[in-house]
């Protein structure tokens, strides 16, 4: 741990982890410096350091969730945090107490920190705004997933050695995709060329603005590709007629093995999670030399006992 003491928390001023389209480059580079620091704690035979001893992280999701959840818990019992659950379908909301409520009780329990997931964009923008605790975004709507696109960060830079320069190609629905924006975000802060892809009705209009290319072939965006970024199809949005079926958006926009033999010998494939096997991805491909996918999951524990050392050394109010 002696690069936290050469780096202490001191250097973080925000209260709140609610997007990374807000967060600058230095802020970003500084988490993902203090997760290098707290992947070496994953290896220990006894992996824990007492960083958040005392302090209390409630995680609040209304939305299902595997991996997140367990990262975000694992992370703050590997800082010897104490941890409040908060299951939604067995809590006051069910009452008809408000979130707002739901979150000023817990604060009241003196929780110093909220991790927050909801299905509704906004949501850890609103409760930050009536709590004095910390509010960490575990994902909300289609808005953000800031701390998924810190750890696919993470082990780019852990793989490549750097972001700036590499061409990252995000490959699916970009229009429903919290981690589409997160990582546009930061990629881009950090230097790197994006370019989206996926069929015309699931890549929003104007997305030009945010500083990416567009292409609505595949086969291009593969091409001489650093990183491909595959998203999960949001097969809960088929009603909305997006796409002809399933089907077709496999052959045409799926990533297979036939269609990485146009890829860089070194390209990473990515995804955040939970995989369609056969639909976004083939099997030989999730699987495959090319994947890091569950480099992505071991190192978001890192991440987010970065993103919690950090916010916890800022006091509410500062």
């Amino acid at each position: 741990m002696s690069r936290l003491q050469e780096k202490p928390a001191a250097k973080w001023s925000r209260k709140d982890l609610l997007e990374l389209r807000e967060m600058s480059a230095e802020e970003i580079l500084l988490i993902l410096d203090t997760a290098r620091s707290f992947r070496e704690v994953t290896t220990r035979a006894v992996k824990k350091v007492p960083a958040l001893r005392g302090k209390t992280v409630a995680i609040l999701f209304s939305e299902p969730s595997t991996r997140t959840r367990i990262s975000f818990e694992l992370a703050a019992k590997r800082l010897s945090a104490d941890i409040i659950s908060v299951q939604t379908a067995q809590s006051s909301l069910v009452k008809g107490e408000s979130l707002h409520d739901t979150a000023r009780n817990i604060e009241a329990m003196r929780a110093d920190i909220l991790v927050v997931r909801h299905g509704a964009s906004g949501v850890p923008h609103q409760l930050a705004r009536v709590v004095s605790c910390s509010i960490v975004n575990g994902g909300d709507g289609s808005h953000e997933h800031p701390t998924q696109a810190l750890l696919d960060l993470f082990t780019i830079r852990e793989h490549i050695g750097h972001i700036e320069g590499l061409k990252v190609s995000i490959i699916g629905d970009i229009a429903h995709s919290r981690v589409a924006r997160s990582n546009i975000a930061g990629m881009t802060k950090l230097g790197a060329k994006v370019t989206v892809c996926g069929p015309p009705t699931l890549i929003p209009r104007g997305i030009e603005q945010q500083g990416v290319d567009v292409t609505y072939d595949v086969h291009e965006a593969i091409e001489d590709a650093d990183v491909i970024y595959v998203l999960r199809l949001q097969l809960e949005r088929q009603d909305e007629g997006l796409f002809p079926s399933i089907r077709e958006y496999a052959a045409t926009f799926g990533i297979n093995s036939a269609k990485m033999q146009r890829a860089k010998p070194t390209a990473l494939v990515m995804h955040p999670g939970p995989i369609n096997r056969g639909i976004e991805l083939s099997p030989d491909v999730a699987d495959g030399s090319h994947s890091v996918i569950l480099e992505q999951v071991t190192n978001g524990i890192a991440v987010r006992m970065a993103c919690l050392y950090l916010i916890a050394g800022v006091k509410a109010g500062e």
